[in-house]
């Protein structure tokens, strides 16, 4: 576990190394030669954009990326057979993650296209969404596990929920007094725990900076096997 954020100029170098592995594994690794991917990684998170024909060729190319050391997360907003994703923002504030996500926050801001009350569900209808993003949310709620709920809700089967929220051990995470709630890679293995509700997740990736905890959590039905041991323990204790 890292104990210290990493720096801005290790950043720009790894994320430089990452583009490198990148383009280097759409180039000669069979199984993704020829789809229409591309990967750029900012702060160790790889943005995945293009169009793929199947949402098998965007989850092979989702887990070979996320193999590669130093990833943090995988974000993509890639089309897949012609059509264009639906990615909710919720809580953005004045900064949306891509520009044509449909943001949704308590107040009308810059980036708000909806103003609601996160507390009181997402104004969304049953599997209607691709991906959720909840950057910088999740802290701010006492009892944040009924907008994770109502996320798995709004999205439709093989929909993600990216997960960005302060470290607990990091300065940030208590210096803000409207933080409420402290996080830790361990809690998202919480989340995919709570098998008891019948809301299933699949992590396909966790990890810590050192500042942030990053999660891409996976819709699945409630009858999905289970992810193999030797897949959690990539992120999990």
């Amino acid at each position: 576990m890292l104990h210290a954020p990493l720096g801005d100029t290790r950043l720009q170098h790894l994320d430089r190394y990452l583009d490198t592995a990148a383009h280097e594994l759409f180039d000669h690794d069979r199984r993704l030669r020829g789809l229409d991917l591309k990967a750029e990684f900012r702060g160790g998170v790889a943005h995945l954009t293009g169009a793929v024909a199947e949402p098998g060729h965007l989850r092979l190319a989702r887990d070979l990326l996320g193999r590669l050391a130093g990833v943090l997360a995988v974000w993509d907003r890639v089309l897949v057979a012609g059509r264009t994703p639906v990615i909710l923002d919720i809580g953005c504030g004045d900064t949306k993650q891509y520009p044509d996500s449909i943001g949704v926050d308590l107040r009308a801001a810059r980036d708000v296209d909806v103003v609601a009350d996160l507390r009181d569900g997402l104004p969304f209808p049953d599997a209607s969404a691709d991906r959720v993003f909840a950057v910088h949310v999740l802290e701010h709620l006492v009892d944040f596990l009924p907008l994770v709920d109502e996320c798995h809700r709004v999205l439709r089967p093989g929909g993600i929920l990216h997960v960005l929220s302060p470290w607990w051990r990091y300065v940030n995470a208590v210096a803000d007094p409207t933080h409420v709630r402290l996080l830790d890679v361990q809690t998202m293995k919480g989340i995919c725990d709570r098998v008891d509700t019948g809301l299933r997740w699949h992590p396909l990736h966790a990890g810590c900076d050192g500042a942030s905890v990053f999660a891409d959590l996976m819709k699945v039905d409630a009858d999905a096997p289970a992810p193999a041991r030797e897949h959690l323990a990539r992120f999990f204790d």
